[in-house]
């Protein structure tokens, strides 16, 4: 009991104060400015009270801000993560401390990630040390094809971690949408459909009492919690994430703007994307796609390839990569460095260097909301730097320093702690008790 309550009072003043941001010029770096170029030898990026005035050739750089020397280093933006449960979990099998899934409540469009955001995870203090400044966090559909709201988040670890509180609805309209729908994808349509219905009887009527009478003609299948919540996504004001893989799927999606014109759709998923990738351009709409699968998972993946990213923005389309898990998203680099990989191999589709490492900064930041302010280097942008001991996107490199909002970051975490207690062990004795 005595560490545990060491342990919260160690949190607690982790989070009491923000540190001030820092005016820092680094010079001498392989920069990337996250825009989808190639990276500048002997860079400069220039932060001051916590955005980014200048990033570039050294020869255009205002002077003054401490120094700090790259040593030819690569320096990038931070990375953009989504789609994630960062901030939701702190160990996702002990269900106290779980916040990912909510299958007992009888609210489903209407919970809100951001009310459980906890910024002192271990999750996020190891994602932040893995070079990743921002994220969408969402919690996962349990008991209806709708998730819940999900919120941007910072990964700086002080009492703030919610940028944007609903900055999205996520559903699930695949595969997993169909079970929780009552066994079809046909229910699943009908379900969203009649919601979006709803939502739209309620515009401009937020706030009126449960037993305020509203004309419609459906049957109310929805609380009038939930039905508010999506009043946002039916006018045009919230993202609108659908998770979907097969081909058929996402061309039903695409179909539901003919019904509902203002929705500000997003794809999740993928798998078959390359399959419909002149359909998607088409219509706009930008994708978060998985990156590293080429076998099929289920039936709605049989066209797996890892060229699918590749493909979707060859014809055009926004794409953004997906980790493999939502719980760990330090697979970005790998997924984005297959993608260069990928470039080399007979056959398949990549992309090059500079906008594979754009597919996991600023391409998600600003399906997210946030383009032009996070996960790239330009003025105005938020000061948010890292420098790495080998390229970005090599499995093996690792953040040595990150900036977030110019405020440099303890990259410290229990694995870390763990890593150095044990390293040079003498295994003559018995292992050490851990401590803080």
């Amino acid at each position: 009991m005595k560490r545990l309550l060491q342990l919260a009072a160690s949190a607690l003043a982790l989070s009491a104060a923000p540190a001030l941001a820092q005016d820092v010029t680094i010079t001498n770096a392989r920069l990337v400015l996250g825009d989808g170029g190639a990276p500048i030898d002997g860079g400069t990026v220039v932060v001051r009270d916590g955005a980014v005035v200048y990033a570039g050739p050294a020869s255009g750089a205002p002077t003054g801000g401490a120094g700090l020397d790259a040593g030819g280093a690569w320096v990038t933006p931070g990375i953009f993560a989504t789609i994630t449960s960062l901030g939701l979990s702190d160990v996702s099998a002990v269900s106290d401390s779980n916040d990912i899934r909510a299958g007992g409540t009888p609210f489903s469009a209407a919970l809100d990630a951001a009310t459980a955001i906890n910024p002192v995870s271990q999750h996020i203090l190891v994602h932040r040390a893995s070079g990743i400044t921002r994220a969408a966090t969402t919690t996962l559909p349990t008991g209806s094809i709708f998730a819940g709201q999900g919120a941007i988040i910072d990964l700086d670890g002080d009492s703030r971690p919610v940028m944007q509180a609903r900055a999205f609805q996520m559903i699930n309209l695949g595969e997993g949408g169909a079970r929780l729908a009552g066994g079809s994808r046909v229910a699943a349509h009908a379900l969203l459909k009649a919601a979006l219905r709803e939502a739209q009887a309620l515009e401009g009527k937020a706030g009126i009492p449960e037993t305020t009478e509203i004309a419609k003609d459906d049957e109310v299948l929805l609380s009038r919690f939930d039905a508010e919540a999506l009043v946002s996504v039916v006018t045009g004001r919230q993202k609108l994430y659908v998770a979907v893989e097969r081909a058929a799927d996402i061309r039903a999606v695409l179909a539901l703007k003919d019904d509902f014109p203002k929705l500000d759709l997003v794809l999740v998923g993928v798998t078959e994307g390359w399959l419909v990738a002149d359909e998607i351009a088409a219509a706009g709409v930008p994708v978060i796609a998985n990156g590293l699968l080429d076998l099929p998972d289920s039936f709605e993946q049989l066209g797996a390839t890892q060229s699918n990213a590749g493909r979707l923005a060859r014809a055009g389309v926004k794409v953004a990569l997906n980790a493999a898990t939502m719980q760990d998203p330090r697979r970005l680099q790998q997924v984005a460095g297959n993608l260069v990989a990928l470039t080399r191999v007979p056959g398949a589709t990549g992309m090059d260097w500079g906008k594979a490492f754009a597919a996991i900064s600023s391409v998600p930041a600003e399906i997210s909301g946030m383009g032009g302010k996070a996960g790239v280097l330009k003025a105005g942008a938020l000061g948010d730097v890292v420098l790495w001991d080998g390229d970005p996107l090599e499995v093996g490199s690792v953040p040595t320093r990150v900036f977030i909002g110019g405020v440099e970051q303890n990259l410290e975490s229990h694995q870390s702690r763990l890593r150095d207690r044990y390293r040079d062990l003498d295994e003559s004795e018995l292992p050490k008790a851990y401590d803080w």
